[in-house]
């Protein structure tokens, strides 16, 4: 019998060298505020810290920690399909 290949990183973000693509994102934005305000070290650095720190975060707590405290406090994304209306009391399919 022919043994099947699962992948066992399937739900990993993509990576872009080294750095996964939310731990850029800091870096990016910073980036680009820094070029907007003519201050690219600065921003870029503060970028770079906030990503150090998220990285932190992110390896100290279980996958998805992060949109789970932005729900809690309303920042989630409530019109996604995946999340419903936890007010609703009557749901019709």
């Amino acid at each position: 019998m022919k043994e099947t290949h699962i992948p066992t990183r399937a739900d990993q973000p993509p990576y872009l060298l080294l750095w996964s693509s939310d731990e850029c994102l800091p870096v990016v934005t910073g980036f680009a505020f820094g070029l907007l305000l003519s201050q690219v070290f600065i921003c870029t650095t503060i970028g770079i810290i906030i990503a150090h720190f998220y990285k932190k975060f992110r390896d100290l707590h279980t996958d998805g920690y992060l949109m789970h405290l932005m729900y809690w406090y309303g920042l989630g994304f409530t019109k996604s399909k995946s999340m419903i209306n936890p007010f609703t009391k009557r749901l019709i399919p």
